[in-house]
Parts: C-alpha cells; sequence; structure tokens
C-alpha cells in the first residue's frame, strides 16, 4: 500500500471553486457533497489555494457578515501538493510533518499547476484497510 501511487490511491474527482465565491455557496457545496474542503482555481483552472471547513468556521467567529466574504479572503495558498505518480508513502509524510488532513494532486501544465484530486488522511485509512480486509 506504502508504494501505490497518488493516481492508483484518489478515489474521487476535484470539487473545485472561484477566488470570487462567497463563504456561504463555499459552506453550500461542502455540505451539499460531504467533503471537508475546496480546491480554489483561477479562471484557468489552476490550483491558487485551499478553503476548509475550519476557514469557513474561523470567517464566522471573525465576522457578522460572513456569508459576504470572497474565498479568497479565507482560503490558505500554501498547499500542499503531490503528483499523481508519487507514492502514497510520500502523501503521508507530507500530512504528518506538516499538521494538515489533505493534500492536493496535481499535474504541471505549461509550468503551473492543474488539481486532478484529493488526498486525506481518511482515504489513506480507506487503502490501509483495504489491504488488510
Amino acid at each position: 500500500m506504502r508504494d501505490m501511487t497518488v493516481l492508483e490511491a484518489k478515489r474521487y474527482g476535484v470539487i473545485t471553486c472561484g477566488p470570487h465565491q462567497k463563504l456561504l455557496a463555499a459552506a453550500c457545496t461542502m455540505q451539499e457533497h460531504n467533503i471537508s474542503a475546496l480546491v480554489v482555481v483561477d479562471e484557468e483552472g489552476y490550483l491558487i489555494g485551499v478553503i476548509t471547513r475550519t476557514d469557513l468556521v474561523r470567517a464566522c467567529y471573525e465576522r457578522m457578515d460572513w456569508e459576504q466574504q470572497p474565498v479568497q479572503a479565507y482560503m490558505n495558498t500554501d498547499v500542499a501538493t503531490v503528483f499523481l505518480n508519487d507514492s502514497l508513502l510520500k502523501v503521508m509524510e507530507l500530512l504528518l510533518n506538516r499538521h494538515i488532513h489533505r493534500v492536493v494532486a496535481v499535474e504541471a501544465v505549461d509550468g503551473r499547476l492543474k488539481p486532478r484530486g484529493v488526498l486525506s488522511a481518511a482515504d489513506i485509512v480507506y487503502h490501509m484497510a483495504r489491504c488488510h480486509s
């Protein structure tokens, strides 16, 4: 399992939003898809950030008008990324060393990064259980 590639391990597509989308719309999308984060992309679909449930909670705590705030005001631009041919061992290393819950699987296109998937700690545990069932 540790040698499985990101491409082999990813189970879902990428749910994205734009930086100018309102936080309420982002919250509704997360709820609708039962996910804890959205990948933020520019107009051409290139990675520019991630917005998480925790970011939404922070916005709600800080502002009465959180619903109308743009995603870019609360998104994280320091996104942990892996390439599709990277191993799950690299994913685990990033999750543990950076104390994060997910990484974005990307593909380099014209020197920029296109998101192709998201792998979370839950995905790792899923594959751990599959390998030993």
